[in-house]
């Protein structure tokens, strides 16, 4: 399916969790958001290992 822009914002509801996830080589940063763009979880690192992303996945 091809959405333009409007459309994917529209499918955003209030039971939208959104994740932002800065991505590098060893360390990542992901901030959670709600649906109108109100920070729930400042950023936090994400260590690219296993342990790292059980621990990122718990926080969710």
């Amino acid at each position: 399916m091809n959405f333009n822009t409007n459309e994917k914002i529209n499918q955003v509801s209030e039971n939208t969790l959104v994740i932002g996830i800065d991505i590098a080589k060893r360390k990542h940063y992901a901030c959670a958001v709600d649906d109108r763009g109100r920070i729930l979880q400042k950023s936090f690192p994400i260590i690219q290992s296993k342990i790292g992303f059980d621990d990122f996945y718990e926080r969710l």
